[in-house]
C-alpha cells in the first residue's frame, strides 16, 4: 500500500562518517618528495553519512547513527547534518579516536589514489548498535554499510529483522560476509565488482553477474539488488532475475552514485512501492547522483527524483 505524499518514513542509518580531503597532482609523489597540487576542497562523506543525508533530501525523517571525533573535523558532520535536517540523537563523539578521513589525491587524467583512515568508525561494535533497539524498532527501514565493523552492522540488520524491519546492507566496501548474517538480509545492495567479493572472487571474476547474484541469493538473502552503473540494476529474488533499464544522463561525477541510489531505495520502499518500482525510483536518484561534482551537492531532492521518475516511467 502506497502511502500518502506527505508522509515523512523514519530511515535509520547505522554508518560511517568522514571527512574527504582531495587534492590534484600532476602525479603521485615518490616517497621523500614535495610536490605542488592545486584545487583541495575538503568536506563530509562517508557512505552511511551520505546515505542518510540522501533520505533526508527525498523526504525521509533520517537518523544517523555512527562515530565521530570530538575534534575539529567532527564539526563537520553536525554542520552537515543541521543544515540537511538529519537527526544526530544516536550520533556519539569520542575522545578515543579522530574523526574518519580520506586523503584522495587525483592526476589530470581522473585516476585516483586514496588513503583511508575510518579512525572513529573502528569504534562501533555490537553493543553499540544494541543501544540503538528502541530507535530501529520505530524504524520503516533500517539500512547499514561496511564501513564500521561487519560486527555492528550485521547486529543492525539482526535487530531490524527481529522487529519486523525492512532491512537494507549496502556492502561497501566489500568483504566476505557469513550466511548467518545475509539471512538477516532483505534487501542487500552490491555493485558488479562487490558482488564478486562477496563470493569469495577476484573482483574481475568472469563469470556472469547473473548466475553469481543467483548463488547468493541461494545463501539466504530475500532480495539482491546488483547495481550496474549505466546498465541500471539486477533484481533478484524468489520471483527470478529481472532487469531494470538503467537511465541515460550526462555524467559529469559518479562518486556519489551508489549512496544516491541505496537512499532512494529506501525512500521508495518505505513509501509502499513495490520492488521494482522502488528499484526504478532508485536508479533514478542514482543517475541524478551523477550529474554534480560531489557527493552531497549531487544528491537529489524528492521533486527532481520524481520528475525524472515521471519523465522515464509516466
Amino acid at each position: 500500500m502506497e502511502r500518502p505524499a506527505n508522509h515523512h518514513p523514519v530511515v535509520t542509518v547505522v554508518g560511517s562518517f568522514a571527512v574527504g580531503m582531495t587534492i590534484r597532482t600532476q602525479r603521485m609523489p615518490i616517497f621523500g618528495e614535495t610536490i605542488v597540487g592545486s584545487d583541495f576542497d575538503m568536506g563530509p562523506g562517508g557512505k552511511g553519512s551520505n546515505q542518510a543525508i540522501g533520505a533526508a533530501r527525498l523526504g525521509a525523517n533520517a537518523f544517523f547513527c555512527g562515530i565521530i571525533g570530538d575534534d575539529k573535523l567532527g564539526e563537520i558532520a553536525t554542520d552537515v547534518y543541521a543544515k540537511e535536517g538529519v537527526d544526530t540523537a544516536y550520533l556519539k563523539r569520542t575522545t578515543t579516536k579522530a574523526t574518519g578521513v580520506g586523503i584522495i589525491i587525483v592526476d589530470p587524467t581522473g585516476h585516483n589514489g586514496i588513503i583511508l583512515d575510518m579512525a572513529a568508525n573502528e569504534l562501533m561494535d555490537a553493543q553499540f548498535v544494541d543501544g540503538l533497539e528502541a530507535q530501529i524498532k520505530a524504524s520503516e527501514i533500517v539500512m547499514t554499510v561496511l564501513e564500521i565493523p561487519v560486527s555492528a552492522a550485521a547486529r543492525a540488520m539482526e535487530i531490524g529483522r527481529r522487529h519486523g524491519v525492512r532491512t537494507i546492507l549496502n556492502p561497501a566496501p566489500a568483504t566476505r560476509l557469513d550466511d548467518e548474517v545475509l539471512r538477516n538480509v532483505d534487501f542487500l545492495t552490491p555493485n558488479e565488482t562487490e558482488l564478486r567479493i562477496l563470493m569469495g572472487l577476484p573482483p574481475d571474476a568472469p563469470e556472469t553477474t547473473e548466475s553469481l547474484a543467483q548463488e547468493l541469493h541461494a545463501r539466504g538473502v530475500a532480495n539482491l539488488i546488483v547495481t550496474m552503473g549505466a546498465d541500471g540494476a539486477l533484481i533478484v529474488n524468489d520471483n527470478g532475475v529481472e532487469h531494470v533499464p538503467g537511465i541515460a544522463v550526462d555524467v559529469v561525477d559518479t562518486t556519489g552514485a551508489g549512496d544516491a541510489f541505496n537512499a532512494g531505495l529506501a525512500i521508495a520502499l518505505a513509501d509502499g512501492r513495490s520492488l521494482l518500482q522502488a528499484v526504478r525510483f532508485a536508479n533514478c536518484a542514482g543517475a541524478i547522483g551523477c550529474t554534480k561534482l560531489g557527493v552531497i551537492p549531487s544528491l537529489g531532492s524528492r521533486n527532481a527524483v520524481d520528475v525524472l521518475y515521471a519523465q522515464q516511467y509516466g
